[in-house]
């Protein structure tokens, strides 16, 4: 097998050279897909780069790799590959994504990577073009399987929050039984009434099963807040809570008071884990008093209170499942710079984060953020008091709940983070020799019923 590989400098395998300069204001309507630093951002009537082809950012965005099977504009924030060498592009894709770009980048302000210097590169490549193919190939079906993973976590994300809007936004299925029932319907939901009345006309309209939809009244009023169902209320979201507590950062190394682990979820880490990433939430050492009140369970929310930027408001949020509280290893608490919401019920939590979550993306979050010491901070206090969310009955919430939960929880599918993880673990092995090719096929199966 060793003797299949070769060891050489990146530049003795193939070429890589700067992308084009092409501003907004040239760009012209078509289909060849414009490559930057961050991936395919735009679309141009003319290709500078026949593909197949792999590009890689030069500067803004490092150490991303992308691959072209069409004709495609690099940018000049990117390198791509002007000469393969007759080797295999997808094998050259995935050889690009094991190189440790930051060692390879300059000393400027905004660091960027030495095309020079890349290719000094040390590369341990295989010699024959099909054991490349056939390394690129397992790849290839790994990967699919990672990227179909990512796309059904996304829908089911997206099917919760639409079901959320429909049911406590638009208030859909209330409209839908004030239709049936003749009742007159509010002159602010007038539009919405009469997309409805579409809705329900068209062929492939599936309504709600007739007990769930018993549970919602067929009428509205009008409070002193706005329109909401008749017999439903606004509450604000501190009434929504048992207890709410800012985090802590415990200590780097056990003493006399910090003697428990736990891993401490930062603002960062939010995201990683929403998307299904293996986390890099650190273990810090945290006092046991401390960590009866802030460990976080089942239902509960962490918010982040501090950071931001200025295209990034604080209050990212995460409703904490189970599948997370595994992944994480059980014992976690928020960082100081976030807080822990515990609700009244895990059911009603489950209200309160995707309430959270379309706030934060409509932007409203903003108005809770202040400004201290150059560091952007949620006022906590100010937003448990001001923020009204509308509450349903039990009935409603529980069928909520119901329906929702088992989509959330399928979206974090550990399973799925092995998969990625599992991914990450042998791509390196794969392209240099280290795994033998005759291991393949097995390991592949394997992750079959993932």
């Amino acid at each position: 097998m060793g003797s299949k590989w070769k060891e050489c400098e990146l530049g003795d395998f193939i070429e890589l050279k700067r992308g084009y300069d092409l501003p907004k204001s040239t760009r012209n309507e078509g289909s060849i897909p414009i490559i930057s630093s961050s991936g395919f951002t735009d679309f141009h009537d003319k290709p500078m780069v026949k593909g197949p082809g792999v590009v890689t950012g030069r500067y803004g965005t490092i150490g991303e790799v992308f691959y072209s099977e069409e004709d495609f504009w690099p940018l000049n924030t990117t390198l791509y590959v002007v000469d393969f060498k007759g080797n295999d592009p997808l094998f050259v894709y995935y050889l690009l994504q094991t190189i440790s770009y930051a060692d390879y980048t300059d000393k400027a302000a905004v660091p960027g990577v030495n095309r020079n210097h890349l290719h000094k590169a040390k590369v341990k490549v295989p010699i024959y073009l099909d054991i490349q193919q056939k390394v690129a190939a397992q790849l290839y079906q790994l990967e699919k399987k990672v990227t179909l993973g990512k796309q059904i976590n996304q829908t089911l994300e997206q099917m919760s929050q639409t079901l959320f809007k429909s049911w406590f936004v638009d208030f859909d299925p209330v409209i839908d039984n004030a239709l049936d029932a003749g009742n007159p319907i509010p002159e602010a939901l007038q539009s919405r009434a009469e997309l409805r009345q579409k809705v329900r006309s068209s062929a492939d309209f599936k309504p709600l099963p007739a007990d769930i939809r018993a549970l919602f009244p067929a009428e509205f009023e009008e409070m002193e807040l706005g329109l909401i169902p008749k017999g439903w209320k606004f509450s604000n979201v501190d009434s929504l809570l048992k207890n709410t507590i800012g985090g802590d950062w415990g200590s780097d190394s056990e003493d006399e008071k910090h003697t428990t682990q736990a891993v401490i979820v930062r603002g960062t880490d939010i995201p990683e884990l929403i998307s299904g990433k293996l986390s890099s939430a650190p273990y810090r050492w945290v006092e046991p008093k401390k960590l009866e009140k802030r460990r976080i369970n089942v239902g509960d929310i962490i918010i982040e209170v501090s950071g931001g930027s200025p295209t990034q408001s604080t209050g990212r949020s995460i409703f904490m499942t189970e599948q997370i509280i595994d992944r994480l290893g059980g014992v976690i608490e928020p960082a100081s710079f976030c807080r822990k919401f515990e609700p009244l019920s895990v059911e009603l939590g489950l209200i309160i984060s995707l309430h959270l979550s379309k706030i934060y993306n409509d932007g409203k979050m903003w108005e809770y953020q202040n400004q201290s010491t150059g560091i952007a901070n949620f006022q906590t206090k100010y937003f448990l008091e001001a923020e009204q969310i509308v509450i349903p009955s039990v009935q409603v919430i529980n069928a909520f709940y119901r329906i929702v939960m088992p989509w959330i929880e399928k979206s974090h599918n550990n399973e799925q983070i092995i998969l990625g993880n599992l991914r990450d673990t042998l791509l390196p092995k794969l392209i240099s020799g280290e795994l033998s090719l005759e291991d393949l096929p097995d390991l592949i199966k394997q992750t079959e019923a993932a």
